[in-house]
Protein backbone atom coordinates (compact mmCIF):
# COMPACT_ATOMS: atom_id res chain seq x y z
CA UNK A 1 0.00 0.00 0.00
CA UNK A 2 1.03 3.41 -1.08
CA UNK A 3 0.60 6.53 1.33
CA UNK A 4 0.73 9.88 0.28
CA UNK A 5 2.64 12.06 2.99
CA UNK A 6 4.11 15.70 2.47
CA UNK A 7 6.55 17.83 5.31
CA UNK A 8 5.06 21.12 5.87
CA UNK A 9 4.50 21.73 1.90
CA UNK A 10 7.48 20.08 0.56
CA UNK A 11 7.15 16.26 -1.36
CA UNK A 12 11.00 15.61 -0.85
CA UNK A 13 10.29 13.49 2.45
CA UNK A 14 13.64 11.64 2.14
CA UNK A 15 15.06 14.99 3.21
CA UNK A 16 12.95 14.89 6.27
CA UNK A 17 13.08 11.28 7.04
CA UNK A 18 15.34 7.93 7.49
CA UNK A 19 13.42 4.29 6.87
CA UNK A 20 14.96 1.23 7.77
CA UNK A 21 14.09 -1.85 8.18
CA UNK A 22 14.28 -1.85 12.16
CA UNK A 23 13.17 2.17 12.55
CA UNK A 24 12.47 5.38 11.31
CA UNK A 25 13.52 8.75 11.97
CA UNK A 26 11.68 11.97 11.30
CA UNK A 27 12.08 15.91 11.51
CA UNK A 28 10.47 17.81 13.80
CA UNK A 29 7.88 19.57 12.11
CA UNK A 30 4.83 22.43 13.30
CA UNK A 31 2.40 19.83 13.12
CA UNK A 32 2.20 16.46 13.58
CA UNK A 33 0.62 15.14 10.53
CA UNK A 34 3.95 13.87 8.83
CA UNK A 35 4.80 12.19 12.25
CA UNK A 36 1.36 10.52 12.40
CA UNK A 37 1.59 9.19 8.98
CA UNK A 38 4.64 7.15 9.50
CA UNK A 39 3.79 6.07 12.86
CA UNK A 40 0.08 4.61 11.81
CA UNK A 41 1.59 2.95 9.37
CA UNK A 42 4.79 1.68 11.09
CA UNK A 43 4.78 1.95 14.41
CA UNK A 44 3.25 -1.60 14.93
CA UNK A 45 6.26 -2.87 13.32
CA UNK A 46 9.53 -0.52 13.99
CA UNK A 47 9.98 1.97 16.43
CA UNK A 48 9.05 5.49 14.71
CA UNK A 49 11.28 8.24 16.55
CA UNK A 50 11.00 12.69 16.59
CA UNK A 51 14.48 13.87 16.24
CA UNK A 52 16.87 16.60 15.32
CA UNK A 53 20.41 16.42 13.89
CA UNK A 54 22.28 19.70 14.90
CA UNK A 55 18.93 21.42 15.46
CA UNK A 56 17.94 21.03 12.24
CA UNK A 57 14.70 18.79 10.94
CA UNK A 58 16.32 17.04 7.62
CA UNK A 59 17.05 14.29 9.29
CA UNK A 60 17.05 12.23 6.10
CA UNK A 61 19.93 13.63 4.50
CA UNK A 62 22.39 13.96 7.64
CA UNK A 63 21.71 10.44 8.92
CA UNK A 64 22.61 6.64 7.30
CA UNK A 65 21.77 3.73 8.46
CA UNK A 66 20.52 0.02 8.34
CA UNK A 67 18.92 -2.25 10.82
CA UNK A 68 22.48 -2.89 12.45
CA UNK A 69 23.44 0.95 12.93
CA UNK A 70 22.77 4.68 12.28
CA UNK A 71 25.79 7.55 11.87
CA UNK A 72 24.88 10.66 12.70
CA UNK A 73 27.13 13.81 11.64
CA UNK A 74 29.50 15.34 14.07
CA UNK A 75 27.42 18.43 14.35
CA UNK A 76 24.46 16.04 16.26
CA UNK A 77 24.63 17.46 19.69
CA UNK A 78 25.36 15.12 22.83
CA UNK A 79 21.68 16.09 23.79
CA UNK A 80 20.42 14.32 20.13
CA UNK A 81 22.69 11.64 20.61
CA UNK A 82 21.50 10.42 23.72
CA UNK A 83 17.91 10.64 22.80
CA UNK A 84 18.41 8.76 19.81
CA UNK A 85 20.69 6.00 21.89
CA UNK A 86 18.12 6.14 24.22
CA UNK A 87 14.59 5.42 21.26
CA UNK A 88 16.57 3.27 19.76
CA UNK A 89 16.49 -0.50 20.12
CA UNK A 90 19.49 -2.00 21.78
CA UNK A 91 20.56 -4.09 18.46
CA UNK A 92 21.03 -0.12 16.71
CA UNK A 93 24.52 1.28 17.18
CA UNK A 94 24.63 4.48 16.99
CA UNK A 95 28.21 6.15 16.12
CA UNK A 96 28.87 10.01 15.69
CA UNK A 97 31.05 10.32 12.47
CA UNK A 98 34.03 12.68 11.97
CA UNK A 99 33.45 13.61 8.26
CA UNK A 100 34.01 16.82 6.51
CA UNK A 101 31.13 15.78 4.00
CA UNK A 102 28.75 16.22 6.96
CA UNK A 103 25.45 15.14 4.99
CA UNK A 104 25.60 11.53 5.14
CA UNK A 105 22.27 10.73 3.65
CA UNK A 106 23.96 12.40 0.69
CA UNK A 107 26.96 10.97 0.38
CA UNK A 108 25.86 7.32 1.42
CA UNK A 109 23.62 4.52 -0.20
CA UNK A 110 23.37 1.02 1.50
CA UNK A 111 21.32 -1.50 2.43
CA UNK A 112 21.57 -3.67 5.27
CA UNK A 113 24.33 -6.04 3.11
CA UNK A 114 26.22 -2.77 0.68
CA UNK A 115 27.08 0.75 1.15
CA UNK A 116 28.39 3.11 -2.17
CA UNK A 117 29.57 6.21 -0.40
CA UNK A 118 31.45 9.29 -2.30
CA UNK A 119 34.56 9.04 -4.17
CA UNK A 120 36.03 12.07 -1.39
CA UNK A 121 34.69 10.35 1.51
CA UNK A 122 37.92 9.61 4.27
CA UNK A 123 39.24 6.14 4.42
CA UNK A 124 38.16 6.23 8.73
CA UNK A 125 34.63 7.28 7.87
CA UNK A 126 34.32 4.21 5.20
CA UNK A 127 35.49 1.75 7.86
CA UNK A 128 33.32 3.05 10.60
CA UNK A 129 30.58 2.54 7.71
CA UNK A 130 31.90 -1.08 7.08
CA UNK A 131 32.07 -1.43 11.19
CA UNK A 132 28.96 0.00 12.30
CA UNK A 133 26.38 -0.89 9.04
CA UNK A 134 28.35 -4.05 8.84
CA UNK A 135 28.43 -3.73 4.99
CA UNK A 136 30.90 -3.86 2.33
CA UNK A 137 31.87 -0.36 1.26
CA UNK A 138 31.91 0.75 -2.65
CA UNK A 139 33.48 4.06 -3.32
CA UNK A 140 31.21 4.84 -6.80
CA UNK A 141 29.36 7.78 -8.63
CA UNK A 142 25.45 6.91 -9.74
CA UNK A 143 25.03 8.93 -12.96
CA UNK A 144 27.73 10.71 -12.83
CA UNK A 145 27.02 12.32 -9.80
CA UNK A 146 28.92 12.00 -6.88
CA UNK A 147 26.08 12.58 -4.42
CA UNK A 148 25.00 8.52 -4.44
CA UNK A 149 22.74 8.66 -1.34
CA UNK A 150 21.18 11.38 -3.29
CA UNK A 151 20.56 9.68 -6.64
CA UNK A 152 19.71 6.13 -5.40
CA UNK A 153 18.30 4.20 -2.60
CA UNK A 154 18.59 0.51 -1.78
CA UNK A 155 16.23 -1.76 0.03
CA UNK A 156 17.23 -5.43 1.04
Amino acid sequence: MATRVAFENSNEIGVFAALTNGYCLTGINRSENFYSVFEAELSSHIPVIHATIAGCRFVGRTTVGNRRGLLVPSTCTDQELAHLRNSLPDSVVVQRVEERLSALGNIVACNDHVALVHPDVDRETEDVISDVLGVEVFRQIVGGQALVGSYCKFSN
